[in-house]
């Protein structure tokens, strides 16, 4: 399959000849703010998917999938070494399958068989061995757990300037009062906007913020005791209190419940 700057241009013409339809890209990929008549499913084997969706912004690190239902703006950005899945689907194979934009974990057995419908040709046999195969895709994504991997994106640009702060430097401790003066607002009307525009308060907005960091970085297999220090932690205990107060388990947990969710996702029917 061909790959470029933008593979979806490449692939439009037979987007809509079959139920499913799905490309690869194997190579960095950006593109601005567009909107499919299908839904899609983005995969991540290798590297890294950043989306922004419904002003949020989600994180698809390896072995997760974003879900986008259809209609819905978007861009994307695939960077590193990456190995990317776009799959199409019609609206009627997707009853079971979630009617909001998720975030979600990928089984080894269903990465399996993204990769396995990929390769099928554009005008496959409906009715032959490609339909008990995309099928078995159909029930394993209708299984795969969500995973906690966005944040709400405000469309204020001066709060967008603080989560561009964030992301430029994730250590950065400045508490509301900072920010307020550094954006020129107080810290009563900063505190009301940020709630206003992400349903959180500021403090559990940047928390979100490091969760997302925090589980990208995890799940490359970093440190819990170098991701605390690169978010600014000045112990490894004060991060994973943090993250256990959000997700309910301290990151080792969160990753091995991940895991077996997988596993019993992935567990014949």
């Amino acid at each position: 399959m061909r790959t470029n700057k933008d593979p979806e241009d490449a692939f439009e013409d037979y987007n809509l000849l079959r139920p499913i339809s799905s490309m690869v890209v194997k190579q960095g990929w950006e593109k601005d703010r567009h909107a499919h008549r299908r839904s899609q499913l983005l995969v991540s084997v290798r590297g890294l998917i950043t989306c922004e969706v419904e002003n949020g912004l989600w994180l698809v690190p390896s072995h997760n999938a974003l879900w986008i239902p259809p209609g819905i703006d978007h861009s994307v950005r695939c960077t590193g070494d990456v190995e990317i899945y776009l799959v199409f689907m019609d609206e009627a194979v997707i009853s079971a399958l979630p009617g909001q934009c998720c975030t979600l974990g990928i089984s080894p057995l269903l990465r399996e068989l993204v990769r396995a419908v990929s390769q099928l040709p554009p005008l496959y046999d409906e009715a032959g061995p490609p339909a008990p195969l995309i099928q078995t895709m159909l029930n394993e994504l209708a299984v795969a757990p969500v995973e906690q991997l966005y944040l709400p994106v405000p469309a204020d640009q001066r709060l967008r300037n603080v989560a561009e702060a964030w992301t430029a430097e994730p250590a950065d401790r400045t508490k509301l009062g900072g920010w307020a003066s550094r954006i020129g607002m107080s810290e009563r009307s900063l505190s009301r906007l940020v709630l206003e525009q992400t349903g959180m308060s500021f403090i559990r907005w940047r928390q979100q913020f490091q969760i997302m960091l925090a589980l990208e970085r995890l799940t490359r297999g970093v440190s819990v005791q170098t991701i605390a220090f690169d978010l600014g932690y000045e112990t490894p205990s004060a991060f994973i209190a943090m993250f256990r107060k959000i997700l309910g388990a301290s990151p080792n947990r969160y990753l091995a419940q991940v895991e077996k969710r997988s596993r019993r996702a992935s567990s014949p029917y």
